[in-house]
């Protein structure tokens, strides 16, 4: 058993290299194992292309191996047709014996399937290895098809006194230090989108990017009820796709996709619209009433909040954290960090 679980951690560690890369599919790992030793590796690194398995079969020198080895992946080798052909169907082919699984697939076309495909077909299979370490890495994967809406991540930065932003606010205002925004930057080349409110436009004229590291824009998403932003605004800029919630009309072009939706359930609208697009990740950055609306409608599934040492004494009140369970509390420069899930 602990061989077992000291592969399949490696297979998550794989897998975490292709976060950013593979979405709407989950991030997946494999490895295969000749008499204790690793023989063959490989993870998911872009979506539309091959597999963590078949990478991981294809690294094998001596193929004449694999009808000794063991294969361990993170997550249940698909058995349907997508993007390409079922790893299942490869793993049968290549007559390998064992195969240890981390933990199902909830996708309706997998669910349980492709195990049973491998089981009818001689090969053994173990799975439930590190489950709970699995269904972590994928979250953002499990929600999108479990809740049926992308995984949300509340986002913010307030002063030492509690809040948000001057009240007063007439250019863009930086809370947090610069090693803190290089890790808002990360954290947004790991996400599929951005979102933030109507005056946090207005205000901030904010890029929405990852500027400060290298890495993949998320997809910018905005308010925009009556089409009223100034086109020059850089959330307009061809530097990624934006998608406008408007209440006017349903156009698309080159790197802007305006969507007319009612606004009376906008929440709601505008995350079963991101489903439909298969937009499984979505990171709010503000403002105060943007996120207030995601915390009284209780939609969310972790939130972080940078604190500073800053003293505003007067501004816009920062979201109340809600009495969730912290995970992780960190000092980044002048910064605290802290992270709760739900």
């Amino acid at each position: 058993m602990k061989n077992h679980e000291y592969f399949i951690r490696k297979c998550n560690e794989l897998a975490k290299v292709g976060i950013g890369n593979v979405s709407p599919n989950p991030m997946v790992g494999s490895i295969i194992v000749y008499k204790n030793k690793i023989i063959g590796q490989g993870f998911h690194e872009k979506y539309g292309k091959e597999h963590a398995e078949v990478n991981a079969i294809k690294s094998v020198k001596d193929i004449s191996l694999l009808k000794k080895s063991t294969l361990y992946v993170n997550l249940e080798p698909c058995c349907h047709f997508g993007k390409t052909p079922p790893c299942s169907e490869l793993i049968i082919k290549e007559e390998i014996p064992t195969v240890v699984v981390g933990c199902l697939d909830p996708n309706p076309k997998v669910s349980g399937n492709g195990i049973k495909k491998l089981k009818e077909n001689s090969i053994k299979v173990i799975y439930g290895i590190l489950e709970k370490e699995c269904l972590e890495l994928n979250k953002r994967f499990f929600t999108f098809i479990q809740k049926k809406r992308p995984y949300i991540i509340l986002k913010w930065a307030k002063s030492a006194d509690n809040f948000i932003a001057p009240i007063d606010q007439t250019k863009p205002f930086w809370m947090t230090s610069e090693q803190s925004r290089m890790i808002v930057h990360r954290w947004r080349s790991e996400e599929d989108s951005i979102f933030v409110g109507t005056n946090t436009v207005i205000l901030d004229n904010p890029s929405l990017d990852v500027r400060l590291i290298a890495g993949e824009n998320p997809i910018r998403i905005i308010i925009d009820k009556n089409l009223s932003f100034n086109k020059d605004m850089n959330v307009f800029n061809n530097e990624s796709k934006t998608i406008i919630f408007n209440e006017i009309k349903t156009l698309s072009s080159a790197t802007n996709y305006y969507l007319k939706v009612n606004f009376k359930n906008l929440i709601s609208e505008m995350l079963n619209e991101l489903y439909n697009m298969d937009i499984t990740s979505i990171i709010v950055e503000g403002g105060a009433y943007t996120l207030n609306k995601f915390i009284d409608k209780n939609i969310y599934d972790e939130v972080r909040v940078f604190t500073t040492k800053k003293l505003l004494k007067k501004g816009i009140k920062s979201p109340i954290i809600p009495d969730i369970k912290k995970i992780l509390s960190k000092s980044i420069d002048n910064d605290l960090l802290d992270i709760y899930i739900k």
